[in-house]
C-alpha cells in the first residue's frame, strides 16, 4: 500500500475549492495507507482568535468524516498533537535556503502589502515539509495551487538524503487534472478563496441552500450563452462547469450536450439543485458527529496513531543528523 498524506487549515469554513481536494480523499482510503491532518499549526501564521481555532478545528475534523473518511481505515489528527511537526520543522528549516523561501509563491501574496508579517508566514514551507515527509509519504494529494511547496519538499528531501544517506521517501503531488483549481465565483481569474470579502465569490460546504442559490445564480458568466468549455474565452461558464462536473460526476462534454441551446440560465439553476442535494447529506452527518461527540475520540486515537509513525522517521533524522539518542 502507498502512504498518503494531507492536510487543510482551520481558517473559516471549507470552501467548494477545499472540497474537491478532500473529496479524493475518500477515495484514496480504500486502496492506500492514508494520513489526514487538521493543520492548525499553519493557520497561526497570521493571527488567530484562541476559541474560534479551536472550533474550527473541530468542525473541520467533523466535516473530515461527513465527507466520507471512515476513522478505522484512516489517521485523522490535529498537527499540533503530534510534537515531531514542530521538530522536523525546525531541521528543515536549517536545511532550506532564504532564496528558496523568498521565491515562494504564497509567500509573495500574503506578505503583500503588509508592513509586518511573522517569520512563520516565511518559513511555512519547511512546517509543510515536514508534515509530508514525518509519514514517509508517497504521494500528496493537493490542489495546483501547492505544487510549488510540494517541489520544495522534494528538493529538500533529495538535499538531506545526499547529504546523510538514505532517509526521506521522496513525494509526489497528485493534483487532480479537472478541478484542481475552483476559482472564484465573482471572478474566475482569481481561485476560489476563504479571505475574499464577497460572501457571494464561494459556496462552502456547510452554506444554506438559500446561499448557495444566490451565489450560482450571481456568478460572472459572459455575454454570451452558450455552455461551451473554454478557460480562455469563457472562463466563468468553464469555472461552473468544472463544479458540475466534479460534483455530479459527468463529463464535461455531456454538460454542453446536455445543456446544447439553452443557455446559462438553465444551466445555474440545474447547478443550484445538483450542488444542494450534494452537500445535504454531508451537512446532516457533520452535525450528527459533533452533537455525538465522537469527534474528540477520533482525533485522540489518529493522534496517538500518527505520533508512533512520525517518531519512526523522526528517529531515523535525529540519527542521521548526529543528535544524542537515549
Amino acid at each position: 500500500m502507498k502512504r498518503i498524506f494531507s492536510g487543510v487549515q482551520p481558517t473559516g469554513q471549507i470552501h467548494l475549492g477545499n472540497y474537491i481536494t478532500m473529496k479524493n480523499f475518500v477515495k484514496l482510503q480504500e486502496d492506500n495507507d492514508c494520513f489526514y491532518c487538521v493543520v492548525d499549526m499553519h493557520s497561526i501564521t497570521v493571527p488567530q482568535d484562541p476559541e474560534t481555532l479551536r472550533k474550527n478545528s473541530v468542525d473541520l475534523a467533523a466535516l473530515y468524516i461527513a465527507i466520507g473518511l471512515d476513522p478505522k481505515k484512516v489517521t485523522l489528527f490535529l498537527q499540533s498533537s503530534v510534537p515531531a511537526h514542530a521538530e522536523l520543522g525546525w531541521i528543515l528549516q536549517c536545511h532550506i535556503y532564504m532564496g528558496e523561501l523568498s521565491r515562494m509563491t504564497q509567500f509573495k501574496d500574503k506578505s503583500k502589502g503588509k508592513e509586518v508579517f511573522s517569520t512563520g508566514l516565511f518559513t511555512y514551507p519547511a512546517l509543510m515539509a515536514a508534515d509530508i515527509l514525518l509519514y514517509d509519504t508517497h504521494y500528496v494529494p493537493v490542489g495546483e495551487d501547492q505544487k510549488q511547496h510540494i517541489e520544495l519538499t522534494r528538493d529538500v528531501a533529495n538535499r538531506f538524503n545526499n547529504r546523510y544517506g538514505d532517509t526521506f521517501v521522496i513525494p509526489e503531488p497528485m493534483i487532480q487534472e479537472i478541478g484542481a483549481r475552483i476559482m472564484s465565483l465573482d471572478d474566475p481569474s482569481s481561485k476560489m478563496s476563504k479571505s475574499n470579502p464577497n460572501e457571494f465569490s464561494k459556496i462552502t460546504i456547510l452554506d444554506t441552500p438559500d446561499r448557495i442559490k444566490k451565489s450560482i445564480m450571481r456568478a460572472t458568466t459572459d455575454s454570451e450563452s452558450e455552455v461551451r468549455y473554454d478557460e480562455l474565452k469563457k472562463p466563468g461558464i468553464s469555472n461552473l462547469m468544472s463544479i458540475y462536473s466534479l460534483i455530479d460526476g459527468i463529463s464535461l462534454k455531456d454538460i454542453e450536450n446536455r445543456y446544447d441551446s439553452q443557455g446559462y440560465g438553465q444551466f445555474k439553476k440545474d447547478l443550484v439543485e445538483i450542488v444542494n442535494n450534494h452537500f445535504k447529506p454531508i451537512q446532516d452527518r457533520y452535525h450528527e458527529v459533533l452533537s455525538s461527540g465522537e469527534i474528540m475520540e477520533i482525533l485522540k486515537k489518529g493522534a496517538q496513531d500518527a505520533d508512533v509513525a512520525a517518531n519512526l522517521v523522526l528517529d531515523r533524522v535525529k540519527d542521521k543528523i548526529g543528535f544524542v539518542r537515549f
